[in-house]
């Protein structure tokens, strides 16, 4: 997907809204709804944030990779290339998107668990109804790193005492629509019954 984002296309904000209008309609947490959605189509601000993705992601990709010994390893080369194209053109992408939510993990009622399973939902939701109005997007975390997501916040008046932010997500109409489903391991390696 990240290969296949079209820097070029602009995309409107009424179809954004639309997007988030549907995931809206995901579960949430004592349905507190405590989400926020910041869309960045500022190209300054993009570039500021596409830099802080860039300064903690060519470290990551840089770093030895564990093997697996699976279809794994044969599918990281594509998996390292894309990622590495979208370091380079972070700031190119039409439209960013870093979900909040207010609170933390350590307040929440399940911890970790439920803090995120407040956000996580929705987030996917809004990437289903991109695609189904032929836009993609791409799950990103590296920008939380280290100092990452304060300076993320600060770019953006985040109140970064009060949210947390769950990703950073471009956004862009895709480069066609033929896509294929992903190579994953084979559900059964990852299923148990009753017990472990």
């Amino acid at each position: 997907m990240r290969k296949r984002l079209d820097l070029e296309k602009p995309v409107p904000r009424e179809v954004l809204m639309e997007c988030l209008e549907l995931a809206l309609q995901a579960p949430t947490g004592s349905n507190a709804q405590g989400w926020q959605w910041v869309f960045v189509d500022d190209p300054d601000k993009k570039k500021a944030i596409a830099d802080i993705y860039r300064h903690n992601a060519s470290k990551y990709l840089a770093a030895p990779k564990p093997e697996y010994g699976d279809i794994r390893d044969t599918q990281r080369p594509r998996v390292t290339d894309s990622a590495m194209y979208l370091n380079d053109h972070f700031h190119e992408v039409p439209v960013m998107l870093i979900p909040c939510l207010a609170g933390s993990p350590d307040e929440a009622v399940a911890g970790s668990a439920g803090f995120w399973g407040s956000l996580l939902p929705a987030v996917w939701s809004f990437m289903l109804a991109l695609r189904s109005r032929e836009l993609g997007s791409a799950w990103t975390t590296l920008h939380l790193v280290g100092k990452g997501e304060k300076l993320a916040a600060d770019v953006l008046g985040i109140p970064f005492d009060e949210y947390r932010q769950g990703g950073l997500f471009p956004i862009a109409y895709t480069k066609g629509t033929d896509f294929r489903p992903a190579k994953r391991l084979p559900a059964e390696q990852l299923t148990h019954w009753n017990s472990w």
